[in-house]
């Protein structure tokens, strides 16, 4: 698969006494991960460029030069740390999946089991994604459902505004 260049930086929180080896280890693994994530979704041997958006990272996944979808990485704000997700959909903007590259937080850990991402799959713009209604809430880790489920929602209502002015 071939790696998006410069997409990771901002996954990256380093301080001033980081060297840079570090610095550049971290971007691997977090390369790695976005791989994994996206091979994962989309089947083996996909390829994804790397389109910014309004600020935002937004991959095109294809392969074989065939559009597959899209995929998004953002940060959503957990209870004390962000959660660092994917956001992966068709081409017709229905979600095909979400993976958390990245948890943070001491508790609420269960937001990355499939058994709780698979409610997801299949959902679009339209669907209202509303934590105890649409999308089942976890015990103790009530603001990580609610953070990675609103991340979820904006993206998919990002992706069909891009889509509707032409930059997608």
């Amino acid at each position: 698969m071939r790696s998006p260049r410069g997409v990771f930086a901002f996954m990256i929180t380093c301080s001033a006494i980081l060297r840079p080896a570090a610095v550049l280890e971290a971007q691997s693994v977090a390369t790695k991960k976005v791989s994994a994530s996206l091979e994962r979704v989309f089947g083996s041997r996909v390829q994804a460029d790397t389109v910014i958006l309004d600020n935002a990272v937004v991959l095109r996944v294809t392969r074989a030069d065939s559009l597959l979808g899209y995929a998004r990485i953002l940060d959503v704000r957990g209870k004390d740390q962000p959660i660092t997700l994917l956001v992966a959909t068709d081409t017709a903007l229905r979600l095909r999946d979400i993976d958390i590259l990245v948890y943070r937080e001491p508790y609420g850990g269960e937001v990355a089991y499939e058994s709780w991402r698979r409610q997801f799959r299949g959902r679009g713009a339209g669907d209202s994604l509303t934590v105890g209604r649409d999308i089942r809430g976890i015990s103790g880790a009530t603001i990580s459902v609610n953070a990675v489920t609103l991340g979820v929602r904006r993206t998919m209502a990002d992706f069909h505004r891009w889509r509707e002015d032409g930059q997608l």
